[in-house]
């Protein structure tokens, strides 16, 4: 080439020696070509793995050699008003799976199955639903193993590689079954709620609120995740703990709750398994004291998963177990809807306190006869004869003169047929209807003679024990409408209040309204203590009780008018409604009742009542008997 070079500087080459050196000069170039592609892409190959794909690989390259996993946190406990444990945390051991950490999973499967006395198609199931996770998490074969099945596998454990014992925090009820619908219940998250969660906090496998406290404070009571990063080998077994972040335990919740009192009010609705709702409520600051609702869940079937066999019992059960009746149910109020009845007649001017009608026992109203309890008639009653022994025929009398619009107003500013908006879940608003209701609902216009049945709280009537428990503390306190309130405080884990909730007033009847409530009130005392009293079985020596019993009808059916009540199918008898507050001089409680196909208020609820009064006035009672005996 040198020679060609020189020669084609000199001009000597010859067409034939021009042609090889021009083939030559291509061949060259093409190498050269060649050798650049490959060197380039291998650069851009480098590039593409080490800077832009740095991290990537890094990351898997790091989780080759490191494996982190979430520490769950206790969750936090949740105390009564004065501090006793209703809910707090204990050890649950756990069977978990590692994928990487086995390489014959069938065959262990089968030996697993053996030890833990379940279908081995069981545990392939809860596999193949953690598919998608990746290969070093554990996943979770089987919940609180007895100590037999956990020593066994604790001194046997390089017979099952890849099988683990986890320690997680589960729920301990102190009180069993007590307050259980209040509390509610963990479960398994599920894909939907995982989704709306999102994963930056939860995992397949964690356990969060289904229902109750646990459910609506699910954020609070959570705490924070901690973690753990071990070191591994090449087939996956940990071989040094490189770093631990401890877990931040969930905040502790205080609720308004006397248990003392929720334990003998739901003691009170176990006597003949009665299926309804207590609630107990401050009448000047609105704290609920009681929110019980029969029959009551059993928490433990919940405890890793409910059954199917046990969930069908519960969704078939007649009784709705599954529902938090002091605010999820509605019911006609009955006759607990006459002190609406009386402050809307006093309120609007149509009737006074010395005002009068006469029961021969019915009123003749259209084509047919609307009838009072007492078939012989109660003669010439005034209002407090009226609100003492329930006399149908003169609230007849009262709710046609105020129209069924001036009634829903006055039910309305005792709380009925609007939602408390107590923190609850999925609280009922009930029905209080209006002539525009009814057109809207139904397409047809008002009925008058629908007024009277409105009157004595049947018809289209729907309350919440909750809802009656509330009108029943605003009649009490003088015309102050309050916030229930359920949650008194949040502690974080070192011990700092984060949050404190303080009574919340709402509202309150106009002045002139107001001046009505003593005279109903009085009308409420003579129900109790009264000596024609409709509610006498809930008097308690040594306190003055006001009251009112209530039986809503649950379906008119003539083919059992003459049967005998216990002679009724249990799903036709009316529900058995009371409410009341003490002491009348100086009210400081007010408690509803509601039993459902209990018949009668004043034999069906009222005993009930009479328990929660005389374990919430016990200690006072006690006292005043200490000094009656000593003379003072």
């Amino acid at each position: 080439m040198i020679k060609w070079a020189f020669l084609e500087e000199l001009g000597e080459i010859s067409e034939y020696e021009q042609a090889d050196l021009d083939a030559l000069r291509k061949r060259v170039l093409g190498a050269a070509l060649v050798v650049l592609f490959f060197a380039a892409t291998i650069l851009l190959r480098l590039w593409f793995l080490q800077i832009h794909k740095g991290e990537e690989y890094r990351g898997k390259a790091e989780n080759n050699r490191v494996r982190i996993r979430k520490v769950v946190p206790p969750r936090g406990d949740i105390f009564d008003r004065n501090g006793k444990e209703l809910v707090t945390n204990k050890p649950s051991f756990n069977v978990v799976l590692v994928r990487e950490d086995s390489n014959d999973i069938d065959d262990l499967l089968k030996r697993l199955s053996v030890v833990l006395k379940e279908d081995v198609s069981v545990l392939w199931k809860r596999i193949r639903e953690a598919e998608s996770k990746q290969r070093h998490i554990p996943i979770r074969l089987q919940e609180n193993l007895n100590w037999d099945t956990l020593a066994y596998l604790e001194t046997h454990n390089k017979e099952f590689p890849g099988i683990r014992i986890e320690v997680f925090p589960t729920r301990f009820y102190h009180y069993g079954d007590m307050a259980a619908h209040v509390i509610g219940y963990l479960g398994e998250i599920s894909k939907d709620e995982l989704e709306i969660a999102g994963t930056d906090f939860y995992r397949g496998g964690d356990l969060v609120g289904k229902m109750g406290l646990e459910k609506l404070w699910e954020k609070t009571l959570r705490g924070e995740k901690g973690s753990d990063s071990s070191e591994v080998n090449a087939r996956g077994f940990e071989q040094k703990l490189l770093t631990h972040v401890e877990p931040v335990p969930g905040d502790e919740v205080r609720l308004t709750l006397d248990m003392d009192l929720q334990q003998v009010a739901e003691e009170a609705m176990d006597v003949g398994e009665k299926s309804g709702a207590v609630v107990v409520m401050e009448v000047k600051t609105g704290r609920i004291l009681v929110l019980a609702s029969t029959p009551r869940l059993h928490l433990a079937d919940f405890e890793g998963g409910i059954s199917q066999e046990k969930w069908k019992a519960l969704t078939d059960n007649p009784k709705h177990p599954l529902i938090n009746k002091a605010f999820q149910a509605m019911y006609p109020p009955g006759s607990t809807y006459k002190m609406v009845t009386a402050l809307a007649g006093l309120a609007t001017g149509v009737i006074t306190k010395d005002t009068t009608f006469h029961c021969s026992g019915s009123i003749p109203f259209g084509n047919r006869q609307y009838h009072c309890w007492k078939k012989g008639g109660h003669g010439t009653v005034d209002l407090m004869r009226a609100i003492s022994e329930s006399c149908d025929v003169y609230f007849y009398q009262v709710g046609m003169k105020v129209g069924v619009d001036g009634l829903a107003k006055y039910a309305n500013k005792l709380g009925l047929g609007l939602k408390t908006n107590a923190l609850v879940e999925y609280e009922k608003e009930g029905i209080i209807p209006t002539k525009e209701w009814k057109k809207k609902k139904y397409g047809v216009k008002w009925q008058d003679g629908e007024t009277l049945s409105i009157s004595i709280g049947q018809g289209f009537d729907l309350v919440t024990p909750l809802q009656l428990c509330q009108m029943t503390s605003i009649l009490a306190n003088g015309g102050k409408k309050y916030l229930p309130q359920l949650i008194e405080s949040v502690t974080n884990s070192e011990g700092k209040i984060v949050q404190s909730f303080t009574p919340q007033l709402l509202g309150e009847l106009q002045d002139d309204e107001k001046k009505f409530i003593t005279m109903i009130r009085e009308g409420m005392v003579e129900v109790v203590q009264g000596a024609r009293g409709t509610a006498r079985a809930a008097r308690v020596p040594g306190v003055t009780i006001g009251g009112k019993t209530g039986t809503a009808q649950v379906v008119r059916l003539e083919q059992y008018k003459h049967l005998k009540e216990e002679n009724i199918p249990y799903k036709y008898r009316d529900h058995a409604l009371f409410v009341s507050f003490a002491p009348a001089e100086d009210p400081e409680i007010a408690v509803a009742v509601v039993v459902e196909h209990g018949l009668h208020g004043g034999s069906g609820a009222a005993p009930v009542a009479k328990v929660v009064m005389q374990k919430y006035f016990a200690n006072r009672l006690a006292v005043d008997a200490v000094r009656k005996a000593v003379g003072q």
